[in-house]
């Protein structure tokens, strides 16, 4: 059942709550031994909440839209009393004292949490091979990687332990693991859901998303999660069309660009070719299609990775052993500092804060990180330019299928270019989402990238339901 169905079976008392919920718990047990999706699985919480589910739905009550729903969090996420740890050392263990503001949303919409799932450590990385706690596998071939850094999200929706789950994404780490693991993956605009609880990597950046099997679930959950939030500064302070509502209305009419820079050198022939099928497919529902160009896009890689460690750098100088968190004691504050640090973090951690803190350093602030913010400005105005000719743009999500566990961890340039077709928007603040659109030729997921302005989540959804129904 999809978590929309679930939700409507509850509601009406011909499903409980707790029998949704064991069905999950069940499949998780029989299967993530394998797949490693969770770093905690919260059986005895869930259970608890799901009995009171069915009690309000026994009194007559309406416990939400989600009612019942389990839902596989992030471990960023943070989660009061429950432990988050990032998939770091340095927070093994560490029990938030309050809530994410998405965490509380899907709560009181009836959403049962399951577990917290494994990451790239502080979301660095594209494979979740970065955690502290060992690797995620991709449940579409357990010698492939699930993508990352939310691979653990995406892995637990593809594996069938979860009908949803959230996910955070700073250069791609919701859409590039979506399309890895074949599930649909939403990066909504910059500001439209709360990063209030989120453990910050890059604040300019990160922003939260769902994960699901279907576009109409990962609409619903869209609705649930966005709209103002008086605790983060950045929030968009109006509350914005339902994106479920207009799920049905095609994209007859609509302009739908695809983006050459995204599309061309680099892409598997594979996945130009599921891409290709996507935009027939569009173009046969009453899109007019053309090519379309954002020149500045084939920077957006460099800008990126400069931009976001520099970010890194500063939001993880609170890890220094003194607050919360690992301790390594030492002969003086420094040394303290220094070996908690040392031991807390790991090597793609560490990379990311000596790349930004050069980047910020004196005598190269100007020459990088400055640099990098005019491109990212240039990026935005090209966008901008490119949204009076089209509604929506496409592109492939990854520029491959999943590659093997292990294939490109002594290469983090390879690593990185993994990201190549989706940070671009994530520099804009723009909304993107990735569909499963078929198999390349080895057999594994293809993603198609749908890109629209800011905003733009109702018309994207749109073009991502026609996807689904013509595949």
């Amino acid at each position: 059942m999809t978590a929309v169905e679930i939700a409507s079976a509850v509601r009406s008392g011909q499903k409980s709550a707790r029998s949704a919920v064991e069905e999950y718990l069940e499949a998780i047990v029989q299967g993530d031994a394998d797949i490693h999706a969770f770093n905690l699985v919260t059986a005895e919480q869930a259970r608890i909440r799901a009995d009171e589910i069915d009690a309000q739905v026994a009194a007559g009550n309406d416990p939400g839209p989600l009612a019942g729903v389990p839902v596989a969090l992030k471990d960023n996420l943070c989660t009061r009393g429950v432990a988050t740890t990032c998939s770091s050392r340095i927070l093994e263990g560490w029990e938030p004292p309050y809530s994410a503001t998405v965490v509380e949303r899907l709560s009181e919409a009836g959403a049962v949490m399951v577990g917290k799932t494994n990451m790239d450590e502080f979301a660095m990385g594209s494979s979740t091979e970065n955690s502290a706690f060992g690797p995620t596998r991709n449940p579409c071939d357990p010698s492939r990687v699930p993508g990352g850094s939310s691979g653990g999200s995406a892995a637990a929706v593809a594996s069938g332990f979860a009908p949803f789950a959230l996910g955070s994404d700073t250069g791609g780490s919701i859409r590039q693991p979506a399309a890895l693991c074949g599930v649909v993956g939403v990066k909504p605009t910059y500001g439209l859901v709360s990063r209030y609880g989120l453990v910050a990597f890059a604040s300019s950046l990160d922003q939260i998303g769902p994960f699901a099997s279907t576009v109409t679930d990962a609409a619903a959950v869209l609705d649930v999660i966005s709209g103002p939030d008086p605790q983060d500064s950045t929030s968009i302070g109006e509350t914005q069309p339902s994106v479920s509502e207009s799920l049905a209305e095609g994209v007859d009419g609509l302009r739908v660009g695809v983006l050459g820079e995204l599309s061309g050198n680099g892409i598997a022939p594979d996945v130009a070719a599921r891409l290709r099928a996507a935009v027939d497919a569009l173009e046969s529902a009453g899109a007019r299609v053309a090519q379309a160009s954002v020149p500045s896009a084939v920077y957006g890689l460099s800008a990126y990775y400069l931009i976001a460690p520099a970010e890194a750098s500063s939001n993880l100088a609170r890890y220094d052993g003194v607050r919360y968190g690992l301790r390594v004691d030492g002969a003086s504050t420094p040394d303290m500092n220094t070996a908690t640090r040392s031991a807390g973090f790991g090597d793609e951690v560490k990379r990311r804060i000596m790349i930004g803190t050069y980047a910020l350093s004196a005598g190269y602030y100007d020459a990088y990180y400055g640099k990098a913010q005019k491109v990212r400005t240039l990026i935005i105005n090209d966008f901008a330019s490119v949204w009076e000719q089209f509604d929506l743009l496409v592109s492939p999500t990854s520029p491959t299928t999943a590659f093997s566990v292990g294939e490109r961890t002594a290469d983090p340039m390879a690593m990185y270019m993994s990201d190549v077709c989706t940070v671009p928007v994530n520099l804009t603040g723009q909304a993107a989402m990735s569909v499963p659109y078929g198999v390349g030729d080895d057999g594994l997921p293809v993603g198609v990238q749908i890109l629209a302005p800011a905003l733009g989540e109702p018309v994207m959804f749109r073009a991502a339901a026609v996807l689904e129904a013509s595949r």
